[in-house]
Parts: C-alpha cells; structure tokens; sequence
C-alpha cells in the first residue's frame, strides 16, 4: 500500500506543473499570435508604412506593460471595464501631453476594434473611452522672405549644395513628406509633362506639378552633383533620387540634419522642421488664390477638413493685416 501512494504522489506532482505551465504558454501564445495577425492586417489590409505600424505597436506594447504591471489580466482579458480610465490616468500622472495621449487611446482602440472583428475578444475595451480635448493649433509656416533667405543660404557650388538646393525646391514647391522625399526615385519624374508621381501615406498614389525653379534644381542635381556623390558605391547605388555624402540613401533624420545646417547659416532663423515647409507650401498657395481641393490633391489629404486648416491660416494673415493697417484699429 505504502509503495502505491509513493509512486501515485510521484505521478500526481508533475502533472500538475505541466497543466499550470501549458495554460500560461498557451495564453501568451494567444496574445503573441494576435499581435502578428494585427502586424499584417496593417501591413497589408491598411498598407500603413513601417514608421506608421511601429508607432501603434509601441503604443499597444506600452498598454500592454501596464496591464501587466498593475495586475489587470492581458490584453485579450482585462479584468476590469474601466481599464481606459486607469490608463489615462496612469498617462497623465506621468506627463504625458493631452496629443500623446489621444494618440495613444487611437491606436489601442483601433487594435481592440480589430481583434473584436477577428473574435479574439468579446467586446473593446477603449470604444466609449473619452480622451483630453486636444487644443486646435494653427500650422506654423514660413513667409516668403524667411524661404528666401533659406535658399540664399545654400553653398550651391558644390554637390551637396546642388543637392541640398533640389532638396528645398522639392519640399517647398511640392509640399512632399519628408518620408516620400527619401523614397523617391529618377523614374517618378516627368520632365516633360512638369509633374511627379509619389506614393503617399497607405502606398496611395498621386501626380503633383513641379515649377521650373524646381524641375532646374532637380536636372543640375541629377547631372552634375549626383554622380559624384555616388561615384563611390556607384556599382550598388541606390535608387532612391535623394542621397548622403557616403552615396547611401538619404534619410528623414538626414533631411532634418540638412534643414538644421541651412537655418545655423541664415543666423536669423529659428527652428525650422520639414513639415514645417509642406504647410508654407499649402498656405501660399491657398494665399496665392489655388481652389482647396487642388491644394487637397497635391497634399495627398483623405479628407478635405484637414486642408481647411490652412484657410484659417490664411484668415489668421488677413486679420493680421487688418489689425496693423487699417486706421480705425491704430492705438495710441
């Protein structure tokens, strides 16, 4: 009888172990296999870029850390429906801005919205989360002699100068994203017809004109400063149009550093960043008498009330005007 216990107690003990440990393998292979699902449904449902897919997991990783943290369950079972307004709070408490945290509330309420669809969980728990109101502010833009002066700036002598001069013309006369800057190539333009093909945000394809300022700048870049620069790695030279000084692709970290370069030049200028350019480039348009939804076709906006915004600024100059001319607003 003693040795019939002995060896079902010895049997019993491990059995155990492996039930508890096979469930907890089991649940972190659940989540890790929702999370891939999710990565490709972005990938190549929404077609979102990499920049845009590891934003939203950074933001689902760091929910899913204080999930953890705070013992509340995982992210396919939450122990608690109130779940957003503890993280909310969580975010405030540790500074985060009233953007960051609307930011981070749309990526986790667009993955739980996913995994609802796919059934992996019963209903979301961010759907009726409300967020901070976020301040509505105006874009910030250059005048045209503040451009001016960024161009006047530019060495264009030498190669980087050349290519720095495209650079500038692209950004201003085209108003592109620093990220379809990087990735563009010689076949995306058309010389004849003045216009360039870019592939915006979710691989959405656009025409945008070039001026001739810029169609000139990009011919001396390409001709004269390109095969220099890449006359190291001109076996393996990238496609990508825009190159460093090694011969490598230029990056959107690249583009800032050669921003900053030209404003430390002027000696005027404050801090100036690429999107700044396409929203300089939007509001003289809109100055200049372009139709919105021109200027909404040539951003690549899905909805027409993000370009609206720039017709504030426009209104904002228009009273600016005003303000300091006419004679009845003048103030002792």
């Amino acid at each position: 009888m003693a040795l019939k216990k002995t060896v079902r107690g010895k049997q019993k003990t491990p059995s155990k172990i492996r039930v508890v440990n096979f469930n907890n393998e089991n649940r972190e292979q659940k989540i890790k296999d929702a999370l891939d699902k999710y990565r490709i449904h972005l990938e190549v449902e929404k077609n979102y870029s990499n920049y845009t897919i590891e934003s939203y997991f950074k933001d689902i990783k760091d929910f899913q850390a204080f999930v953890t943290s705070e013992k509340y369950g995982d992210l396919l079972k939450i122990k608690t429906e109130n779940i957003g307004r503890y993280y909310i709070s969580h975010l405030v408490s540790n500074g985060y801005s009233r953007k960051s945290i609307a930011r981070k509330i749309s990526s986790i309420r667009a993955f739980y919205r996913y995994l609802v669809i796919e059934q992996l969980v019963d209903s979301s728990y961010f759907e009726n989360v409300e967020t901070p109101k976020i301040e509505k502010q105006l874009p910030k833009f250059l005048y045209q002699n503040e451009i001016e002066m960024m161009f006047n700036a530019i060495d264009k002598n030498t190669p980087l100068g050349k290519r720095d001069e495209a650079l500038l013309e692209l950004l201003y006369g085209s108003g592109l994203r620093v990220s379809e800057i990087c990735s563009i190539t010689e076949k995306n333009l058309d010389f004849s017809n003045e216009m360039i093909k870019v592939f915006g945000k979710g691989h959405k394809e656009r025409y945008i004109p070039m001026n001739q300022r810029t169609i000139e700048a990009l011919k001396e870049y390409i001709y004269l400063a390109r095969p220099i620069l890449i006359q190291s790695v001109e076996i393996n030279a990238p496609e990508n149009l825009f190159v460093n000084h090694h011969g490598g692709p230029l990056t959107t970290r690249g583009v800032r550093v050669i921003l900053d370069n030209i404003i430390a030049k002027t000696g005027e200028l404050g801090h100036i960043y690429p999107h700044m350019i396409r929203h300089t480039f939007a509001t003289h348009l809109l100055d200049g008498g372009a139709d919105l939804r021109s200027v909404q076709a040539m951003l690549g906006h899905e909805n027409l009330s993000t370009t609206q915004i720039y017709t504030h600024v426009s209104k904002e100059q228009i009273k600016d005007s005003y303000m300091h001319n006419h004679p009845r607003q003048n103030r002792k």
